[in-house]
């Protein structure tokens, strides 16, 4: 057994710090680097990612695996792509963060991207300006792109003729350039719409537009050879989607014509091409179907396949009548046809605002699954208006579907349910799993089984027979009922991690354990032992496209202790059932990336003091290396003390867990101000870096740096008594504080958003044990609340309520006493709590009216209360000088209310209303 590995000094972990460590401020924040679009390459030789801080100019970095390199920089990088052969890492520069932010609106649109390529063996850059897209082939020998430059004067542009054929206005003819990063030659060509690059060395397919003649033409260039030939060649023809086979000389893509105006209409061929025997074949769709330009192409992996979408005939579009005449302005069709009426039935499936909802976001372009394959040449439609939806894995023989169309009613009051079904991808034939679910199946890669979750059991059903059996009713030293879920609603599963690849065993998670459950038998077997350590094991899952398990594969684990809050990796070796831990410590250790043909993988180890750096080992773990250092700033700062968990009592006398932070310089015995974050359950938060930003939230290392504790308590709700039950607890964790001597009783502040606002807005109505409250978008009236609507998303907020998050249980009618019961609105007298509240006016989760409406009730009976309306903001504000605005004024008020120090004006005198005119 090799060793495992904790990969930190225990002095990153000590509590003892430096004099000379500095307090964190807010332009500190700034600083703080986090990786995106993370790369790995094939061959596990090269990572590269875009170190982007939270306020400035990202950073594209490549590293040499090899030896930990860092091997160039690249300013301003972002989107790292690296090449099947691992010999470029590209980024997209996008402009520098002073150009935007100084660009008026038109300006802004005109600012253009670049692209860097960096050759993994020199390190060289080469920058190739004002880029819109761009492709390189496997082999690294080829680039093509865009240039991202159109002719914006009148007297530059061709004079078009009356009957030429208009591109869409989004496909934007812009110039081509093939180049031969060998030999540096170069290919240009004018006016391409789309572009295909080849990923081996056969060529280029584009699509050209004529915006004079519209005699447009689909050109393929041979890269072997340099000629350039028209495959197609008449007036208005164009390309949407293009799509090479892996290994072949065959490219798919979707071919029509501009002369149908109508973009939703516009069929579109789904059309083969072999560039070696000039062959095409053009794809005939199911009778009563047709392929739409946003239609995509996606092939398997091996070529066997090829994805597509399509949707049925649609009716002629239908002209809406339009004042024309003087009698049209009599004529009373056309009068009531200039009414903005949107009619609201009973007997809709949908409210309104949720049918324009999934209409503009869905329905409107919807596309269906169909599939092509090759040796057939047979098309099979595997959604369809009964089953609209399928889980898409390209390798996989069977395909999950999905219906929600006979419960779009229920989905407003009860949450969300679906129909389910197996679809067999070589026929489309569709195998009916389980109806009325709110909980999604897990299907076997052979389509003959399928497991689920019902009546707090895990069922597994023959698909073929059509019999299901509760397989677990027969363990008893397990559950398979997520045990903390406290919704008025059926408990959920705690999931399935897979199927063996030939059927014969389904793989699934009780509270702790991995277990193996006989497809035939049901006869389970559990493979893990967290039950006795309070450990759950779960499967980490690298390979999306991984359809199931081999019988002697070795699975990464997942193993969090839900005591100590501990995050380990370890492995487990299915054909001889051995368990072996292989990163363990002190931290939370998660893996990010593995080579697809090397046996190289990615992880990070974090703590509240260790910010989440790569680190490279092999698949036995024997010598981790770290890779990056991201952020070595973190030790000029006084960040805190080691985090300690710290137990309480729930509302119902349930153990509840939370973590405490202290200042880097505390005391023993010294009573400190503490501001308490919350949401639900908070504590396996214990090993989290915190998150370096400014927002809705604290953030952490700022407050203890500067004096304060932070306290991030677990939260456990009761039906029908979601504010009294949260607010006891707050009460019992806040007490528990006081009791260990860390917390001044008249010195603790509550901060929450979205419910834990709402849950800060109740508690100062029930209790005056805190003395200050940031509270962030609540709810404060239900009974207004539960018959408004989620702007974002169409929704009627009924379901919040009863069935959802806001746990009444209910209907408003059935029981408004526990409506008002919970709404802080009604008690607005009660509240002797200083409270800040914060709302974006164009929130789509919580109307914001409902802050306006705490608000006026504390006003109206003279209370301590300030509202910050931040405009045109959602839910969490997106805008930066919002997030900075609204952190600055949130310390302000606690280190006014917590730390006495003198109150900012705005506290004292609030914000005239002044506009310059």
């Amino acid at each position: 057994m090799k060793l495992a590995y904790s990969l930190v000094a225990a002095a990153l972990f000590s509590g003892q710090v430096m004099a000379n460590k500095a307090p964190l401020k807010f332009d500190d924040v700034f600083d703080f680097k986090y990786a995106h679009s993370t790369q790995l390459a094939e061959d596990g030789k090269f990572l590269a990612f875009s170190a982007k801080p939270y306020r400035g100019n990202a950073q594209g970095q490549v590293y040499n695996l090899t030896n930990n390199t860092l091997i160039t920089t690249v300013e301003r990088g972002t989107k790292a792509h690296i090449n099947r052969s691992s010999t470029w890492v590209a980024f997209t520069q996008i402009p520098t963060l002073l150009e935007s932010e100084t660009a008026t609106k038109k300006e802004r649109k005109a600012l253009k991207n670049n692209l860097v390529l960096v050759d993994t063996q020199t390190g060289q850059q080469q920058l190739f300006e004002h880029v819109k897209d761009y492709q390189l082939s496997d082999d690294g020998r080829w680039l093509a792109y865009r240039e991202d430059i159109e002719k914006n004067k009148a007297e530059d542009k061709p004079k078009q003729e009356k009957s030429a054929i208009k591109a869409d206005k989004k496909d934007k003819p812009l110039t081509l350039v093939v180049l031969d990063l060998h030999t540096k030659k170069t290919q240009r060509f004018e006016n391409v719409i789309s572009y295909g690059l080849s990923p081996a060395e056969y060529g280029v397919l584009f699509s050209q537009h004529d915006s004079v003649t519209a005699n447009n033409q689909v050109k393929y260039l041979d890269l072997s050879t340099q000629s350039v030939d028209a495959l197609f060649n008449e007036p208005g023809v164009t390309v949407s989607a293009i799509a090479w086979h892996p290994y072949s000389s065959i490219v798919a893509f979707n071919l029509s014509n501009y002369v149908n105006e109508d973009k939703r209409r516009r069929s579109y061929d789904v059309t083969l091409w072999d560039a070696s025997t000039n062959k095409i074949t053009k794809i005939e769709n199911p009778s009563g179907w047709y392929s739409a330009k946003t239609a995509k192409l996606k092939w398997s992996e091996q070529g066997e396949r090829l994805y597509f979408e399509n949707r049925p005939l649609l009716d002629n579009k239908v002209e809406a009548q339009k004042y024309h005449d003087e009698a049209s302005l009599r004529d009373f069709d056309t009068i009531r046809e200039q009414s903005g009426l949107k009619l609201w039935h009973n007997n809709d499936p949908e409210i309104k605002p949720r049918e324009q909802h999934t209409w503009k976001k869905t329905n409107r372009d919807r596309q269906y699954q169909a599939v092509y394959h090759i040796e057939s040449q047979k098309v099979i439609q595997l959604a369809d208006e009964t089953v609209r939806d399928v889980t898409l894995n390209t390798e996989a023989d069977f395909m999950l579907g999905r219906n929600d169309q006979p419960y779009l009613k229920k989905i407003m009051y009860d949450g969300f349910y679906a129909d389910y079904y197996a679809v067999k991808v070589s026929t489309g034939a569709k195998g009916y799993i389980v109806k009325d679910s709110p909980n999604r199946p897990s299907l076997s890669p052979t389509g003959r089984h399928a497991a689920y979750f019902l009546h707090d059991q895990l069922w597994l059903k023959d698909l073929h027979e059509q019999k299901e059996h509760a397989v677990s009713k027969a363990v008893r030293n397990a559950i398979f009922a997520d045990d903390r879920h406290d919704y008025p609603e059926p408990n959920p599963g705690y999931g399935f991690a897979g199927w063996q690849l030939d059927g014969s065993k389904l793989y699934a998670y009780s509270k702790y354990d991995i277990w193996a459950f006989d497809s035939k038998s049901g006869e389970a077997n559990r493979l893990t032992q967290g039950k006795e350590s309070s450990t759950q094991y779960r499967v980490i899952k690298l390979d999306k496209k991984q359809v199931g398990f081999e019988a002697n594969e070795t699975l990464y684990l997942s193993a969090h202790n839900l005591e100590n809050k501990q995050t380990h990796i370890a492995k487990l070796n299915l054909k001889t059932g051995l368990l072996t831990t292989v990163l363990k410590g002190d931290a939370r250790f998660d893996l990010v990336k593995k080579a697809k043909h090397a046996d190289k993988l990615i992880f990070t180890e974090q703590t509240y003091h260790q910010f989440p750096d790569f680190w490279q080992t092999s698949s036995q773990f024997d010598t981790p290396q770290r890779v990056t250092h991201l952020n070595p700033q973190i030790a000029n700062f006084a960040w805190g003390q080691k985090p300690e968990l710290v137990q309480y009592q729930g509302y119902n006398g349930e153990k509840m867990q939370g973590v405490l932070i202290k200042p880097a310089n505390y005391v023993p015995g010294h009573k400190l101000p503490v501001v308490i974050y919350f949401y639900r359950y908070m504590s396996q938060r214990m090993y989290d870096f915190p998150k370096m930003e400014l927002n809705h939230r604290p953030n952490f290392p700022m407050f203890t740096s500067n004096g304060y504790a932070v306290f991030l308590p677990d939260i456990r709700f009761e039906i029908g008594k979601p504010g009294p039950s949260s607010t006891q607890t707050l009460i019992n964790a806040a007490q528990k504080l006081v009791d260990m001597g860390v917390a001044d009783k008249n010195r603790i502040g509550l901060q929450g958003h979205s419910w834990a606002g709402y849950q800060s807005a109740f508690a100062v109505t029930q209790t005056d044990m805190f003395k200050a409250v940031v509270s962030g978008a609540p709810v404060s009236n239900m009974t207004s609340a539960y018959s408004g609507i989620r702007l974002k998303t169409g929704l009627a907020r009924q379901f919040q309520y009863e069935s959802g998050q806001s746990r009444i249980g209910q209907p408003l009618t059935a029981a408004p006493d526990l409506y008002i019961e919970n709404s802080p609105v009604f008690f607005a007298d009660k509240v002797n709590t200083p409270i800040l509240l914060m709302f974006g006016d164009k929130d789509g989760a919580v109307p914001w009216q409902e802050g306006i409406q705490y608000y006026l009730a504390l006003r109206r009976h003279d209370k301590d209360a300030i509202f910050l309306q931040y405009e045109g903001e959602p839910h969490h504000l997106k805008k930066f000088p919002n997030q900075v605005d609204f952190s600055v004024r949130m310390m302000e008020y606690f280190d006014h209310y917590l730390r006495g120090m003198p109150a900012a004006e705005w506290i004292k005198s609030g914000k005239p209303h002044r506009p310059e005119e």
